[in-house]
């Protein structure tokens, strides 16, 4: 069943392309018409590719892989930031950092260091500095929250990115082709759709056509999510089984190995008693003094 239909993105702006006269030869197979110098683009291509996107998503997140969201265009910042905190996923809506996959072990030390001045606040280290130092920290501790905040919990390279606007985010876009990071993203008639892996046709322009793709996708990645807990629940009872079954074979395999060594260990000797002494009969004296005389 299709994840969405073409009413509801027809309804969301999804089909208005960019202007005619700077389009982008490559993105002629998803373009359905053109009208008052707009390109309009094939809603039902875009019903396929964002199923296919979805399907995609639901998949890294089942098998518990992060999908890394970029967006900094100021339209589409606060939604991707609202949808993708909505599903626990990372995701950058200030600044894309340079090197931030490519140079990824650098990345982690700036999240380090934002985690170690949490520590000395927590264990009041931070009281006992000058109120220049401080200051200092303070500032630098706000400047690392607002542009790595959002990935602290990324210990390790993203499965996928989704990106909104290929044009605007092409370091990004670059660095995960570069890393062999598959990539998802929203691609309007003006941009280049060749480093996508997966191309989703749309409007990346008006925030109610952002705000309606990145929400169909987030529910996959949900959907994903549940699957994957119910599964773990699932498991643990029968991880919990089959210990218990494994405990109870040691067990009889242990009696019948008792039991197989006391058939085998010879059986005692009886001992025999030894034949009582045969006692002698002794003569009576008065008998020998009879015959005496």
């Amino acid at each position: 069943m299709p994840r969405t239909n073409f009413q509801e993105l027809l309804d969301a702006g999804v089909h208005f392309g960019h202007l005619a006269r700077k389009w982008n030869p490559k993105m002629a197979p998803y373009i359905f018409d053109q009208k008052n110098g707009i390109h309009i683009i094939d809603l039902h291509k875009s019903i396929v590719k964002i199923d296919e996107a979805a399907n995609v998503m639901k998949q890294f997140a089942r098998s518990g892989r992060k999908i890394l969201f970029v967006a900094t265009k100021k339209q589409a910042k606060d939604i991707v930031a609202e949808k993708a905190a909505s599903v626990n996923m990372p995701y950058v809506t200030e600044r894309w950092p340079g090197g931030m996959l490519t140079n990824f072990p650098t990345i982690r030390k700036a999240v380090k260091k934002m985690n170690s001045i949490d520590k000395m606040i927590e264990d009041g280290t931070f009281d006992t500095l000058a109120k220049r130092e401080r200051l200092q920290i303070t500032r630098q501790r706000a400047k690392l929250e607002k542009n790595l905040g959002s990935i602290k919990d990324l210990s390790r390279l993203p499965s996928a990115i989704f990106v909104v606007d290929v044009q605007k985010e092409m370091n990004a876009v670059k660095e995960a082709n570069r890393l062999n990071i598959p990539v998802i993203a929203m691609v309007d008639t003006c941009c280049d759709p060749t480093p996508v892996d997966y191309v989703i046709p749309a409007n990346d322009d008006a925030a109610k056509s952002i705000s309606y793709i990145v929400d169909v996708l987030c529910r996959a990645v949900a959907e994903g999510l549940e699957e994957r807990k119910i599964e773990k629940e699932k498991e643990a009872p029968e991880q919990i089984d089959a210990q218990n079954a494994g405990g109870k074979k040691l067990r009889a395999r242990k009696v019948k190995t008792e039991e197989a060594a006391e058939e085998a260990a010879p059986a005692p000797k009886e001992e025999t008693a030894a034949p009582a002494p045969v006692e002698e009969p002794v003569a009576e004296p008065a008998a020998d003094e009879a015959k005496a005389e």
